[in-house]
This record gives structure tokens, C-alpha cells and sequence, in this order.
């Protein structure tokens, strides 16, 4: 039975029952101070200690102790039963507490074989090791990610990390959207990837609920896409409305008189054609999709990281072909993270690395090789994605097209969409390829409006000639100069990186279903649910583009 020496006293059997708690700390702290002694850091702190302790024992009632309490030789058996005092300040316990935890970490530091040190660490830097890490935290990475952990085998067996350099996503290009969604593409693939993700869409939070958190809702807005084609593309507008029709998309095709009555505030003037979505088109909350992701994503195990990745770490193996020519394979053995205004890095070793960094993919890609060996040879070729600004305008006008506004696309490249209720709308266009804008930074050029987008919007609404701009903003497509089209797959030079890019505006409507094909290209080999393998690289590797022909 431990013992301490008597420090008070006893007076005819009277004790106060908090000094008798306090001298069951002194019990425990009397072995640091024989082991301690000769470490002035650990003494110091214990003499400090010693005198808080001493000073609050006014703080407490006395209470008499049970006559089965007795005093042996001047101590004072721990054995004996005592009357709780009650203190007056209910928090003494919780700040002793909190000073012999401190005590105790300081004594443990002092003593030899210590890991201590006089840096703290970085919390926020990424693990030394991960089994796939994604560069970008956009929707795409975070949907891929997401994938990747609803398909591994075993729960919490895979370890994914999402390496974003912009945690505020102020310059995101997914929140800077316009926030459609459609079937009406050229290409089967894009068709079956919006159906495939209108789909996901519907059903959100069977998909992304998360268990004692807020229902995901996107404020899906069902009101369609509305194409208007002229006498030169009509016979385009034809061969796409068949094969969206074909892909299972309801889609309709009206007249200039049948488009007039449905929609009288158009002015059909120069129509000739027009295509109209019926199901599974209109736009949503773009941040809402993104931050669904993440959540669920989070909840699954994956680790977010806040920096960018400038470097890569990797092995070469050389090969010769059949005439001589050298070709050498990578294989990433890690990645280089850069801490956000720091010059902290942290490298991750990683088994795969997924390019979703959008309209910056190029440039990583290029870190790797891709694109710096010979021209006319595979080594070559770049990744051919690179930043496209596009300018949002938001305009009022009271008296413009109500609820049933659908997301009208001028043959001019003109489009607008309402916004709210208030009489509200988001405009905008693409620019021709002369007149494409300094990427160096986001500022809004309002005179493009005024040149390029509102004589356009007058014309083809004749309620548009009285507006007023309220906002804008600008934000970069992740432009594939090939064909317009996004690249998902693997590099033929690099086997354990995997591109997830290019999609030159439509990625955020495709999110979901191309972050499913690219978990299966990783975990299963292959694409499972939709074929995407005409969307690889190799398409340019052969020089054989898929154009898009829809792309606003």
C-alpha cells in the first residue's frame, strides 16, 4: 500500500477531503520527483505544479473524514474511505489534469531516446505513402475518387489521396460554370456519358447521403436544352438529333412555327431547325456536386491535401523498336508536393497517379516527359489540354422569358439560361480562335459583352434589348485542341499514369460517370459499364480525331 508523508497534520480527526485527493496526485507525482530529480526542465515544471496545487487547497469546504480513516506514523493511508468534497470551482480537477499531462509529455522528452524536437510538424502534409493519388480536387478528382473507394474489395483497403493546390476553389473551374447538363452531343459516347450521369444524378443521395449529415440537393432545374440551327447546319442538327435517339436521349426537333408557339418570346428569324431536350437535361449547383463528392469521398477514408504537385520522382526503362529508334518507358515512383507559400514539400510514394488537374493537365503531364522527346515520335506528342478563358455574364430583365426558359443555344454560339426567379440570367459565348483571351489571369472583359454577346441576345429575344449586367466572372475550360473531346485512359509511355482531362467544358456534367470508367480502368483493366476506349490517347497518337460537333 503506497504512503505518503503527512504534509498537514491532522486536527482532532478533521480533514479536508479535497487536500486528501490532492495528496493522491502527490502520490503519483512523488515517484517523478526521485526518477527526475536531476532534470532542471522536468524540476522546474514540478516546482510550479507544487505551488498551484498548494494554493487551492482554501478553495475547497472542509468535510470530516469517516472514523475508519486513520494516521500511521505521520502518513496518511490511501486505503481510508473518504466524504467527497465539493469544490468551489468545478474546473480545478480539469486544470490539474491538464498540467500533469503537460508534465508528463515534458518529462518524457527529457529522457533519453526521446523523438523529441524543436520543429513542430506539419499536420497538413500528405502521407509518405498512398496507394493512387489524385492531382486535382476539382469535381473530377473527387468523383473518381470516390469511385475508387466505392469499388475496392476490401473497406478502407485502399488508400486514395486528392492533392488540391486551392482549397477556396476561387478560381475552380467547376464553380465557375454555368452548370448544364445535356444529351444533345455528336458523339454516342458523350450521350451515353450524360445519360449515364443525369442517371447518377437523379438518385444522388442514394449515391453520396452520408450517415447524420444533410440530404445533397443540387437544385436540378429540368427545363432542357433548346438548340437553334440555321439553314447551313440544320442537316448537322438532323444527323445529331438520330443518333441521340439511337443512344436512347429523348430528344425533339421542331419547326420555326412549332418552336414560335411553344415558345413566343423567341423571334424566329433565321431558324430553320431547332432540337429540344425532353428529359434529363437543364443545369444545377455546381458547388453542391463538388462538395457531394468530397463529403462522401471523406467519409469513405480518402485524404484531402491542400498543395501542388511540382515534381515527380520516377524510372526509366529503355527499349528499342525494330529500327533502332530509342523509346523510353516511365514508371512514377512519386510525387513531389509542394506545400501552399511554403517551401515545406512532401514526397508520396504512390503505385498510380491520376492527371485530373483540368485545364492545367498539360503542364503536369509535361513535369513527367510527356511531349519533350523528338517531334514525330510518341515521346513527342503532348497532352494536347491547355486553359481557355470563357466569360459569364449575369444580367437582369424584368421582363424576359419566365419558368419555362429552357437553356437556349443561338447558332450565332450565344446562349443563356434563366437564373432564380427575379428575373435573372447567366449569357455568354465562346470566342473565335483569333480572338481567344489572355489566360494570365481571370479579369472579365466587359466589352466582349457588348460586342459579341448582347446584339445576339436582342435579336433572337427582343426582351434583351433592355438589360443591365449585375455580375460576371471568367473561367477556363480544360480545352483539348485535338478534337474537343476529353482523353480517359492511360499513356502509352507511362503506365501508372491515368488522364481524366480535356472534356473542353462538358466535364462537370460528365463527372460522375467518367470518374466510375476511369476506377474500373484502374481497378478492374478495363472499362465495364460504358465503352470509353474510343476517348483514350491513343486517338492522338494515330492522328484520328473525334470531333465534337455541339460544343458551346
Amino acid at each position: 500500500m503506497l504512503a505518503l508523508p503527512c504534509l498537514y497534520p491532522p486536527q482532532e480527526e478533521t480533514c479536508n477531503a479535497a487536500s486528501a485527493t490532492v495528496a493522491l496526485f502527490y502520490t503519483v507525482l512523488f515517484t517523478f520527483t526521485e526518477r527526475l530529480a536531476s532534470k532542471p526542465t522536468v524540476m522546474s515544471t514540478w516546482r510550479r505544479l507544487h505551488v498551484k496545487v498548494r494554493t487551492t487547497r482554501g478553495l475547497f469546504s472542509p468535510r470530516r473524514v469517516s472514523e475508519q480513516s486513520t494516521w500511521l506514523c505521520g502518513r496518511l493511508t490511501l486505503s481510508q474511505s473518504l466524504r467527497t468534497g465539493r469544490p468551489f470551482r468545478n474546473d480545478f480537477f480539469k486544470d490539474l489534469e491538464a498540467q500533469l499531462a503537460a508534465m508528463r509529455k515534458k518529462a518524457a522528452d527529457a529522457l533519453p531516446g526521446s523523438s523529441w524536437s524543436p520543429f513542430e510538424p506539419n499536420p497538413n502534409l500528405p502521407p509518405e505513402r498512398a496507394d493512387i493519388v489524385i492531382v486535382g480536387g476539382g469535381v473530377m478528382g473527387w468523383s473518381i475518387a470516390y469511385w475508387l473507394k466505392q469499388k475496392e474489395r476490401i473497406q478502407r483497403g485502399l488508400k486514395v489521396v486528392v492533392v488540391e493546390r486551392d482549397l477556396t476553389y476561387s478560381q475552380a473551374s467547376t464553380v465557375l460554370s454555368a452548370g448544364g447538363i445535356r444529351q444533345q452531343f455528336s458523339l454516342p459516347e458523350n450521350i451515353c456519358l450524360s445519360l449515364a450521369s443525369a442517371e447518377f444524378m437523379r438518385n444522388i443521395n442514394e449515391h453520396l447521403g452520408v450517415l447524420n449529415e444533410d440530404p445533397v440537393d443540387l437544385q436540378f432545374n429540368h427545363s432542357g436544352y433548346l438548340f437553334l440551327a440555321s439553314q447551313d447546319v440544320a442537316h448537322i442538327m438532323e444527323e445529331n438529333y438520330n443518333t441521340q435517339r439511337q443512344a436512347g436521349a429523348k430528344v425533339l426537333l421542331l419547326s420555326p412555327a412549332q418552336l414560335k408557339e411553344k415558345f413566343p418570346w423567341i423571334n424566329t428569324d433565321g431558324v430553320v431547325l431547332a432540337s429540344y431536350g425532353l428529359e434529363n437535361e437543364g443545369w444545377f449547383d455546381p458547388w453542391t456536386l463538388l462538395n457531394a463528392f468530397r463529403r462522401k469521398a471523406i467519409s469513405m477514408g480518402v485524404i484531402q491535401c491542400c498543395g501542388e504537385v511540382t515534381d515527380f520522382d520516377y524510372t526509366i526503362n529503355v527499349m528499342k523498336t525494330v529500327d533502332g529508334s530509342r523509346m523510353d518507358f516511365r514508371r512514377i515512383k512519386s510525387v513531389k508536393v509542394q506545400m501552399p507559400n511554403s517551401l515545406e514539400y512532401q514526397a508520396v510514394e504512390c503505385a498510380i497517379v491520376v492527371n485530373a488537374a483540368g485545364a492545367f493537365s498539360g503542364k503536369l503531364a509535361q513535369m513527367l516527359g510527356i511531349g519533350c522527346g523528338p517531334k514525330d515520335t510518341i515521346a513527342g506528342i503532348p497532352l494536347p489540354v491547355e486553359p481557355r478563358k470563357r466569360y459569364v455574364y449575369v444580367v437582369h430583365c424584368p421582363d424576359g422569358p419566365g419558368l419555362d426558359c429552357p437553356f437556349l443555344i443561338d447558332y450565332s454560339g450565344v446562349y443563356f439560361r434563366r437564373e432564380g426567379l427575379g428575373g435573372n440570367y447567366i449569357t455568354g459565348a465562346s470566342p473565335e480562335e483569333a480572338e481567344e483571351p489572355d489566360i494570365s489571369n481571370l479579369e472579365v472583359d466587359n466589352q466582349f459583352f457588348e460586342d459579341k454577346v448582347w446584339p445576339s441576345l436582342a435579336y433572337r429575344v427582343p426582351a434583351f434589348e433592355k438589360l443591365k449586367v449585375t455580375s460576371s466572372w471568367a473561367g477556363f475550360y480544360d480545352y483539348n485542341t485535338f478534337d474537343q473531346n476529353g482523353i480517359i485512359g492511360i499513356h502509352p509511355l507511362t503506365n501508372n499514369m491515368y488522364f481524366a482531362t480535356g472534356f473542353s467544358g462538358h466535364g462537370l456534367q460528365h463527372s460522375p460517370a467518367v470518374g466510375r470508367a476511369v476506377a474500373e480502368l484502374i481497378l478492374d483493366g478495363n472499362f465495364k459499364t460504358l465503352d470509353l476506349s474510343g476517348l483514350g490517347f491513343r486517338r492522338i497518337l494515330a492522328q484520328e480525331p473525334m470531333l465534337e460537333r455541339n460544343i458551346v
